[in-house]
């Protein structure tokens, strides 16, 4: 997909009604309030000797940086977003739960951030329109493909 392409997928889903239903899409994910398009993936690195992994991740880094200036134009400077704090919340919260094995969870982070905090270090983050975009760079393991996600969502960030 060219860079007009991505664009062009941002821009249609900034227009799209949000699913009424958590699910699957051809672009990617979505649920009551957001979209979760994946813009690329690569493919995986089960025989990589961490050459490729390391060139992989320079590729989309620089994709994601190369969108974020394209974006910024129109929009302004993003605020770079780390969803590293919603991970240790979610993990504290779930260590806490296995401990005592009753209570409450802790904390409910709300898609699509929950998902996103699994797998993508930080977003660059827009507020438009009444609605958040950002791109970010999913890798759920250092095994598995990168992917170049864009999301727009009516949630707040928690």
């Amino acid at each position: 997909m060219s860079t007009a392409e991505h664009l062009a997928a941002i821009d249609l889903l900034r227009s799209r009604e949000f699913p009424a239903e958590h699910g699957r899409s051809h672009s990617g994910v979505g649920g009551p309030g957001y979209h979760i398009a994946e813009l690329m993936t690569s493919g995986d690195f089960w025989e990589d000797d961490g050459t490729e992994w390391e060139a992989t991740s320079d590729q989309y880094d620089a994709e994601r940086d190369g969108l974020t200036v394209l974006l910024a134009e129109r929009w302004g400077e993003p605020q770079i977003f780390s969803l590293h704090s919603l991970f240790e919340r979610k993990m504290d919260d779930e260590d806490r739960f296995a401990d005592d094995g009753e209570g409450e969870t802790g904390e409910e982070i709300p898609e699509p951030w929950d998902s996103l905090s699994s797998s993508v270090p930080d977003l660059h983050l827009w507020r438009v329109d009444g609605l958040w975009i950002a791109l970010g760079v999913s890798q759920w393991d250092k095994e598995l493909p990168f992917q170049l996600l864009a999301v727009v969502t009516e949630i707040d960030p928690p």
